[in-house]
């Protein structure tokens, strides 16, 4: 499902490449995985006394995990945005954003991804912030050479410039 970025609060931003692989994932495990852990609970049920068979009950919590997994990567799945976001100077989701602290003198810049944390095995080195994360809710609309400030984890009032907001590449 791909939406614009600009969709409800419930969107996941991933990129094309993120999807794909989140996608071929939820098939193994609905499949190939999932056959497994059938498997498994049907030759520990074989063994007898299901009471005190250890590799049954092992199994069975085996399963509800991957039941767990699997509903969580379809909802994932189903709350996707794969838009690539627009070349413009605008801080949105999908965005890799380069920043700088306010009177911060030694020229360091800070540089993440504005995605869900569903994108932090597929951003590299980057950190991803989420939208709904204090600079990310702050930055996202700001455009390049924009002062925001916003309110840190410690209560502490932060202010940073934008220096730079171009599409995540895969």
């Amino acid at each position: 499902m791909t939406q614009s970025t600009e969709s409800s609060a419930g969107t996941i931003w991933l990129s094309k490449g993120a999807f794909d692989k989140l996608t071929a994932e939820l098939e193994h495990l609905k499949g190939p995985r999932r056959q497994e852990v059938v498997s498994a609970i049907s030759a520990a049920r074989d063994e007898g006394d299901l009471k005190e068979n250890g590799g049954y009950h092992a199994a069975r919590e085996e399963q509800g995990k991957l039941e767990g997994e699997i509903v969580k990567l379809e909802q994932v799945l189903l709350k996707a945005d794969t838009t690539v976001p627009s070349d413009d100077d605008a801080v949105a989701p999908g965005k890799v954003v380069t920043y700088k602290f306010d009177g911060d003198d030694d020229d360091e810049a800070e540089t993440f991804l504005l995605a869900s944390i569903e994108m932090k095995p597929y951003a590299g080195d980057l950190d991803v912030y989420s939208p709904q994360a204090p600079i990310g809710a702050a930055l996202t609309g700001a455009k390049v050479g924009d002062a925001v400030e916003f309110e840190g984890p410690t209560g502490r009032a932060i202010k940073v410039h934008v220096l730079k907001a171009v599409p995540f590449q895969d």
